[in-house]
């Protein structure tokens, strides 16, 4: 269609496609609880549910590979004395996850080899914590692992507290202290950077090792629950919530820049369920899942901004969800994402998100290098200051069947010259040297004035004048060629006034006569030896041009009229003509239906009615 415009893209024909029930999760007894979490984590060995429990709280683990109707009976991961509100995996071991409870603690939890919710006794046996860390003073409503350094912990709490923990050591080591009960915690890449949302409509991006908040904005005005999660590598922020009119919205941040979201708040809709955001690196992808819809959007991130690609439609609500890390979806089916939510809190669908290809081999252009089981550097490491992305691992490997292979790592910390980092006078100099090479603005003067630019100018005409004493050719090209650029009038007669105007000083030639003044549009008319300056017969035949011209603007409008006059009275003709037929089909239908139907009248009255048809067309 003309005037439309399909942006380029390799994700622009991404769909989600839900799992059968068979292929579920099914007979769960999913938490009830209000607390807004997204109830479920997974990795790609097992997925976490928060459980309906009594009797203190309690979640369960789910292998990936055991599909269908779960035991009424299974092993639970018990240990806490209030509900559990979230849980976390790590990212460099899939057999350890981190739970946050109502009764104030974090725990941390190993799966046992071989772990299975089938076997033959007949109570199963629950799993025991393998750490409890004790810190906070209220409900624990968050946990996250650091992305980049191994067994760093975020947690936060009801005492307005974040505190950051050494889980091999067991013991808090820093503490982020908020106005407010935080609502999300969101890593960056290099896990040196923590942003969080509170209920106090605040944005605060933290330097976490200075235990101090290096960005503090206002952020989305509405009194519901809001989100946040960093772009990955990238430099931005995402965050997720709601106008004063409880429209929920999408903004983009700059960390450098925190005044303002990039190109203000989006609206999305007017639905009152939370969004819940997800950053996808590979395919550098936003999700946004509703609580309460069973839709999931998905935008790409390009420009600094977020370009909508489309929607994962299911009629079926959720109230949680998760997705896979990149190692764990099936490379085959060029699945680039796979997530899990919740239906009716009692079942967990899988939903692959796939782009349609034919091609059967590793797709490298929609397979970029992702992290794998190997941190950045060690809690001990990351607490004395080191900051390091960690390795990543080629996919390929993983489609060929050769295990994790680690690639090496193409990527420029964002965060070396520490630009946001304000309460350390050594790390606020250290932007400078990137701004220091541009030597180019010092050569730059300001800009002309226009007395600077007439002067150029007759600088320019003086270099030409200084040239005249050549030939006569060399004077007849010079003047033909500034004609097709100065052309400030519309008119034949104008062009050739300029032309012939005495632009610069010459000896007119005695023997050769000037030329008629009649005007002359063709551009090859002007010989040679008419180029010398007649000045008065230049004004009589721009007068005598500016007549004809004139004129023959009077001869076409009275041609026109003329023409619009005649085609009025054909078509009054005409239209005398169809009454008159339309006269004489009226008569002979009354007489047809007095008198009945013959043959010859029927006949005569469809020859009418053709006479009328290509009367009107």
């Amino acid at each position: 269609m003309a005037g439309r415009f399909v942006r380029a893209s390799k994700y622009r024909h991404v769909f989600g496609q839900g799992a059968k029930k068979e292929q579920s999760y099914d007979n769960l007894r999913i938490s009830k609880n209000a607390w807004d979490t997204n109830l479920i984590k997974a990795n790609p060995e097992y997925l976490s549910v928060n459980w309906e429990a009594s009797g203190g709280g309690a979640f369960a683990v789910i292998p990936l590979n055991e599909k269908g109707r779960v035991p009424e009976q299974i092993p639970l991961f018990r240990g806490h004395t209030a509900a559990v509100l979230d849980t976390d995996w790590s990212p460099f071991n899939d057999s350890l996850i981190s739970s946050a409870s109502d009764d104030g603690k974090v725990f941390i939890w190993k799966v046992p080899e071989g772990f299975s919710l089938y076997s033959d006794a007949e109570e199963p046996n629950d799993v025991a914590p393998v750490a409890k860390l004790s810190g906070h003073l209220r409900k624990v409503g968050h946990v996250l692992f650091n992305p980049a350094a191994e067994n760093v912990l975020a947690s936060s709490s009801g005492d307005y507290t974040v505190k950051l923990w050494d889980v091999e050591a067991g013991a808090p080591k820093l503490t982020l202290k908020h106005k407010d009960i935080v609502q999300s915690l969101s890593w960056s890449a290099d896990g040196s950077q923590l942003v969080t949302t509170s209920r106090d409509k605040k944005l605060r991006v933290w330097d976490v090792r200075q235990e101090t908040p290096a960005i503090e904005v206002q952020g989305h005005p509405g009194a519901k629950s809001s989100r946040a999660v960093w772009l990955g590598e990238h430099d931005r922020i995402a965050t997720t919530g709601f106008s004063r009119m409880s429209d929920r919205q999408l903004a983009l941040w700059d960390p450098r820049k925190p005044g303002e979201p990039i190109g203000g708040f989006t609206i999305l809709d007017s639905i009152s369920g939370v969004c819940m955001p997800f950053w996808d690196e590979g395919t550098q992808c936003l999700y946004l899942a509703g609580k309460g819809d069973g839709n999931i959007r998905y935008y790409e991130y390009e420009n600094d901004k977020f370009e909508y690609l489309s929607e994962y439609k299911s009629g079926e609500p959720q109230r949680g969800i998760a997705f896979m890390p990149k190692r764990g979806i099936n490379l085959h089916d060029n699945e680039v994402l796979r997530g899990f939510k919740t239906v009716n809190d009692s079942y967990v669908q899988p939903v692959s998100f796939i782009v349609p290809r034919r091609a059967e081999m590793f797709q490298s252009d929609i397979y970029p290098p992702t992290t794998g089981l190997n941190a950045g550097a060690t809690a001990q490491e990351w607490f004395g200051g080191k900051t390091a992305l960690p390795p990543k691992i080629s996919l390929e490997s993983v489609y060929e069947g050769d295990g994790l292979k680690e690639v090496p790592a193409e990527y420029k910390p964002p965060h070396a010259a520490e630009p946001i980092r304000s309460p350390s006078p050594t790390k606020t100099e250290a932007p400078k040297p990137v701004e220091a090479p541009a030597p180019a603005p010092v050569t730059r003067g300001p800009p002309p004035s226009m007395s600077d630019n007439k002067a150029s100018l007759a600088e320019g005409a003086s270099k030409f004048a200084d040239k005249d004493d050549g030939s006569e050719d060399e004077i007849s090209s010079f003047e033909e060629i500034p004609r097709p650029v100065e052309r400030p009038s519309a008119t034949a007669a104008r062009q050739e006034e300029k032309t012939r105007r005495p632009t610069f000083k010459q000896e007119p030639e005695p023997s050769k006569p000037t030329a008629a003044p009649t005007p002359a549009p063709t551009s090859s008319t002007p010989a040679p030896d008419a180029s010398t300056p007649t000045p008065p017969p230049s004004a009589s035949g721009a007068a005598a041009g500016l007549k004809d011209f004139l004129a023959d603007i009077k001869s076409t409008v009275h041609q026109q009229s003329e023409t619009l006059q005649r085609q009025n009275l054909i078509m009054s003709d005409q239209s005398d003509q169809i009454a008159l037929l339309l006269k004489k089909v009226g008569t002979l239908e009354t007489k047809l239906s007095s008198q009945g139907g013959d043959r010859e009248k029927d006949e005569r009255i469809r020859e009418l009615e053709l006479e009328l048809e290509e009367a009107r067309s």
